[in-house]
């Protein structure tokens, strides 16, 4: 797999959670990831009528080696910074290669 990697945290908030979860995802998730090697950007948001206790991070990342990198030994475990498991029912983490599909633009 050489890429791009989309890496998708999927998250299942407490009752009344998701608003402040996704206000930590512009900040806090955001620190995690920009500025880091290989790191192209990332994008969050929230379900929609039935799913709004449901939202995401997704980052972008040039390759799997740079999500490994950023991650280390646990990559394929969900990252949660200090307070989340506060906010979170259940959450899970997948990696996408985007590399069959990928375009930018209209």
């Amino acid at each position: 797999m050489n890429g791009p990697i989309l890496r998708i945290f999927e998250v299942k908030t407490k009752p009344d959670c998701a608003d402040l979860l996704l206000s930590n995802f512009a900040t806090i998730s955001a620190n995690v990831v920009k500025n880091e090697p290989g790191n192209k950007g990332y994008f969050f948001g929230s379900g929609i009528q039935d799913d709004d206790n449901m939202v995401m991070f997704v980052s972008l990342w040039q390759s799997l080696d740079a999500v490994k990198n950023k991650f280390g030994e646990n990559w394929r475990e969900s990252y949660l910074p200090e307070g989340y498991e506060d906010l979170i029912e259940e959450c899970s983490i997948r990696h996408i290669d985007a590399s069959a599909g990928w375009k930018v633009g209209p």
